[in-house]
């Protein structure tokens, strides 16, 4: 068997080879089966991760793992938007140090104090970036690339996954490669990572927000879209419904593999961890799986077109805020919503 990936492009695999991995590679796994994008890319660190500014930040939320990456970024990027010094309180930390190496300082207890609530719609504004306030407390949603993408970088340096996630990851996804070349020897492998969100959102979506969450249609089109683009797609599935997903997938083609067959005591932040080793992406609804398309880069298909016109849901939320311009979007299906509505 021979190995055909070289140094410089790495965008298939064609054998097992192990290659080592930068530490500050935020996204990208060790197990180069895929571009490296981060590679050598000569990031410094900023001036304000090592020099304290003044005032004190911080950002808070309710909501798990998906909405903790969202509030972090944002404030870690409006914090250097507005010159002023960032901090992790405790119930970010929680969900968050487990997975990543963050930059920024706990908050101390003695600066939990005379903190002024801000409240952050859902897309970025103008006002964002001129914030005089010296001690906030950001609250809401915030749930948008425009928060944060102009320190790209410096987030998916900060969402770095500690090396016994990454281990884990590793070992899942070469298992992967090994039954694949087990049956057909110097194969290419293009790993697509699909997190498909289901959960609370099966009832929440259609009956208070008027919308449509993915469902088998959408997930066989896009699965489509990917084998036309790169015929050598192995996709790799994350979800917190694998019962629906093994019914409503088909893998009869022996290219899908489930997150949850190869680590069956995974977890949230591992989950995300192999979906975003992986070299493209087709995510369906929530934060959690924009996450894992971000920090995976390559190509995005997304669910778009979701929600009827009148939906309140749509009061807050804009898909282009919500979606990179560079990814595609597949509109969903709404007639079962229309027949209820008629």
């Amino acid at each position: 068997m021979q190995c055909t990936n070289s140094p410089v492009s790495r965008t298939r695999f064609t054998c097992p080879q192990v290659m080592l991995y930068p530490l500050t590679d935020s996204s990208h796994i060790g197990l180069l089966i895929r571009p490296q994008r981060m590679w050598n890319t000569n990031i410094g660190s900023p001036t304000s991760m090592t020099q304290k500014l003044p005032g004190v930040w911080i950002s808070s939320t309710a909501g798990r793992l998906g909405n903790q990456l969202c509030l972090y970024a944002s404030l870690f990027s409006l914090a250097r938007l507005n010159g002023r010094q960032a901090y992790l309180c405790q119930s970010s930390a929680k969900y968050l140090e487990p997975l990543f190496n963050l930059s920024l300082p706990h908050l101390p207890e003695n600066e939990n104090v005379n903190l002024t609530k801000y409240w952050l719609e859902n897309h970025m504004e103008e006002s964002y970036k001129h914030i005089s306030l010296m001690r906030v407390h950001f609250t809401g949603h915030a749930q948008s690339w425009k928060f944060f993408d102009r320190y790209r970088n410096d987030i998916k340096r900060e969402f770095t996954f500690l090396p016994i996630i990454r281990e884990t990851t590793d070992t899942f996804l070469w298992s992967v490669a090994a039954k694949i070349h087990s049956q057909l020897s110097g194969a290419n492998i293009t790993f697509v990572g699909m997190h498909v969100r289901r959960g609370d959102y099966v009832h929440i979506v259609p009956n208070q927000w008027k919308g449509v969450i993915a469902d088998a249609g959408y997930l066989a089109k896009a699965m489509e879209r990917m084998r036309g683009r790169y015929p050598d797609s192995v996709f790799v599935v994350a979800s917190d419904d694998v019962t629906w997903c093994r019914h409503n997938i088909n893998v009869s083609r022996g290219d899908v593999y489930f997150v949850a067959d190869g680590i069956p005591r995974g977890s949230p932040g591992q989950d995300l961890a192999v979906l975003a080793a992986c070299n493209h992406s087709i995510m369906t609804l929530g934060t959690f799986g924009f996450w894992s398309a971000y920090l995976a880069g390559g190509d995005v298909i997304y669910l778009t077109k979701n929600f009827l016109p009148n939906s309140r849901f749509l009061n807050f939320f804009q898909y282009e805020a919500a979606y990179l311009p560079n990814w595609e979007g597949i509109p969903a299906d709404l007639s079962q919503l229309t027949k209820k509505t008629t």
